[in-house]
């Protein structure tokens, strides 16, 4: 890539689809320009956090990756931090709600399909990537939990692990900055460092938050833990600067902006240059109202398979088609300004973007000759009123309940969503052609069926 195709990128990744971009003084900027130029010899460091709750990442988050990706292209490192620590707290934000706490063990699953996943879109190879999780900073060594029947061995010396001295052998050799990093000194931050940078950070600065202002206001419950998530994640941002030797952007949806410039006024007070801010517009989820979101069940992962993938696209509402080409796609900025003058003047018929716009997702994903099959399968399914040739299958026992198998299957997400698809009808039996009304209803036989609009589930007894 030349100089000249390299600020072309810089400045489409610093316009398109962004929200608010907080550079004071362009100094960022500058930055990019000059290590495009090969006249800025240090790393840039772009910190990208997400905290494992669910194991899927969605389009929603790929807006993101793709962005990070021509950051890589250009010459910056991406950190990706894992919230692992944060991820048991929960965001508040965009939430009316206290969200529950996650076990360690669920953590660590997602934390893996994550690491995964990203790998799709950016560079997982250095010197363009690292990850690492913020439990590496905020479990102290007291939290350390060894296994029962083993011990630390130290030297030439065999530890009980349950000791406090065994602990802090094991917590400094599980370290990431150490294991990974390969840092002699491991920077962690305690009680007092959290109360220090709490000095700093006032009460009403906190609650000024829409979210916060909406639980207070609707007479719900805010509690102390979920008020210290910002800071928490402005830390980071901190602790990172220590460990990589900057932090000089940190990116997000523009739900995440409050969080964000957090971490520059934690960074400010701990004499560091603070990170530049770029909050992305969000991207609504199938439904075309609310942000794409696994609770509320209106998004579409990039591990869907193709023909649900490409289903789902084909069901956003018409006024979503130029938002989804504009954040999911390549499309240049001055062919989606010529599509929006076509689909508003109804020169474009909207099925037929939306037919492109499902190939071209697929396509980023699973590439072209799955999103073709999709494609043809989709046409066949619901054009023609056929069913798609690949069926996901599942096994069941004689007897067992279909809600629960079709749980297991992740066909329906819930014995709620179960009892609804029963009562509107939309389960139906393909081999008998008929609706299913029993919502007790047990596996007796193989079955072939059609959920809702788009899922089909073959079902075979064991």
């Amino acid at each position: 890539m030349d100089i000249e195709e390299k600020v072309k990128k810089i400045d489409e990744v610093l316009s398109r689809g962004v929200g608010e971009f907080i550079d004071p003084g362009g100094a960022f900027r500058e930055k990019l320009l000059k290590k495009a130029r090969g006249e800025y010899d240090k790393e840039i460091i772009i910190k990208f956090g997400v905290d494992p709750t669910r194991p899927d990442i969605h389009l929603g988050h790929a807006v993101i990756l793709r962005k990070l990706r021509a950051l890589q292209d250009i010459g910056c490192k991406l950190v990706f931090l894992i919230g692992d620590f944060t991820a048991r707290i929960g965001d508040p934000t965009g939430k009316s709600k206290v969200r529950p706490e996650i076990d360690q063990q669920e953590v660590e699953r997602n934390m893996m399909t994550y690491l995964e996943q990203v790998g799709k879109i950016t560079l997982v190879t250095t010197p363009s990537f690292s990850w690492i999780r913020n439990s590496d900073w905020f479990l102290n060594v007291t939290d350390i939990q060894p296994k029962q029947g083993f011990f630390v061995r130290f030297k030439t010396t065999f530890l009980n692990p349950g000791s406090f001295v065994g602990k802090a052998v094991l917590y400094d050799e599980t370290r990431m900055q150490k294991t990974h990093l390969k840092k002699n000194h491991v920077v962690s931050v305690s009680l007092a460092n959290i109360l220090s940078t709490l000095r700093h950070i006032t009460h009403a600065r906190l609650i000024e938050r829409d979210m916060f202002q909406e639980r207070i206001e609707g007479n719900e419950e805010l509690y102390m833990h979920e008020m210290m998530y910002p800071v928490l994640q402005g830390i980071d941002s901190h602790v990172i600067h220590l460990i990589y030797g900057s932090c000089d952007l940190e990116v997000g949806g523009t739900d995440q902006t409050f969080n964000m410039l957090l971490g520059r006024d934690v960074m400010k007070m701990n004499g560091q240059e603070p990170q530049a801010v770029l909050a992305w517009k969000l991207l609504e989820g199938t439904d075309g109202k609310e942000k794409m979101s696994k609770s509320l069940g209106n998004y579409i992962a990039i591990n869907d398979d193709p023909f649900d993938m490409f289903g789902k696209v084909m069901s956003i509402p018409d006024s979503s088609i130029i938002n989804y080409f504009e954040l999911c796609t390549y499309m240049p900025a001055a062919d989606l300004a010529s599509l929006g003058g076509k689909l508003e003047k109804q020169e474009e018929n909207p099925r037929d973007l939306k037919m492109r716009l499902a190939e071209q997702i697929v396509t980023m994903y699973h590439g072209e000759a799955a999103a073709g099959k999709a494609r043809d399968a989709f046409i066949d399914t619901f054009k023609n009123g056929g069913i798609p040739d690949e069926i996901p299958e599942t096994n069941a026992a004689h007897g067992a309940n279909l809600s629960d198998v079709l749980m297991g299957a992740n066909i329906v997400s819930s014995k709620t969503e179960f009892r609804r698809l029963i009562d509107e009808g939309a389960i139906r039996d393909l081999e008998k052609g008929e609706e299913l009304t029993d919502v007790h209803q047990k596996i007796e036989r193989g079955l072939t069926l059609k959920v809702g609009k788009r899922r089909f589930i073959r079902i075979r007894i064991l």
